[in-house]
């Protein structure tokens, strides 16, 4: 179960010299996804993301990649962790942890989210090529990093194995979507939040 009584959505936007970024993440949707970066392999992903995590997310962003992608995926993670923090609320009856071991074809990735309030990052993952025509996927382990950081929650992703760079990332990012949505839900036998500190 995911909804309450009161929409669950982060809206979010950042303006710098290099980037402009606008979020908007809501948690009980659909799996619309509205996502326009000029970076179109980061497209794909962040729709799969939506689709597969059942978030009505929006995206828009530019920057200066005509310079380098990095300022551009790096700002945007800044501003999806906003988002969905503040969609968060004060965490009342979420499950805080999710997990999905994801396959795709020959590539099994794994990925563990706790929505702790603490940020890190394992990202244990060796590409075969790090590049999809132009693109760096080297540049999404500064997307989790940003999005950990800003987000405030604990995520580890673990390839198990894969041959294929687009196959490992595509079920990287089923996987975070999948244990989001696990994370994010709600448990009606949660009072309060899920810490025996009394607070995430």
């Amino acid at each position: 179960m995911k909804t309450t009584d009161s929409p669950r959505r982060g809206l979010i936007e950042r303006t710098t010299t290099e980037t402009s970024v606008k979020v908007e993440w809501g948690l009980d949707g659909v799996g619309n996804g509205k996502i326009h970066t000029t970076i179109p392999f980061l497209d794909h992903m962040l729709t799969l993301l939506a689709k597969h995590g059942f978030f009505d997310l929006t995206v828009q962003a530019k920057g200066d990649t005509d310079i380098d992608e990095h300022h551009t995926i790096e700002d945007i993670g800044i501003v999806m962790g906003g988002a969905l923090k503040q969609a968060l609320g004060g965490k009342e009856r979420i499950r805080r942890f999710g997990f999905a071991s994801v396959p795709l074809d020959e590539t099994l990735a794994q990925v563990t989210v706790d929505l702790s309030g603490r940020p890190y990052l394992v990202y244990r993952v060796e590409l075969p090529s790090r590049r999809i025509k132009s693109f760096d996927l080297g540049l999404f382990e500064d997307f989790f990093h940003a999005l950990v950081t800003h987000a405030a929650m604990n995520l580890h992703i673990n390839l198990m194995y894969g041959r294929n760079s687009h196959h490992i990332m595509e079920a990287i990012f089923k996987g975070l979507a999948k244990a989001l949505d696990q994370a994010t839900g709600i448990d009606e036998r949660v009072s309060g939040v899920l810490s025996t500190k009394g607070k995430l």
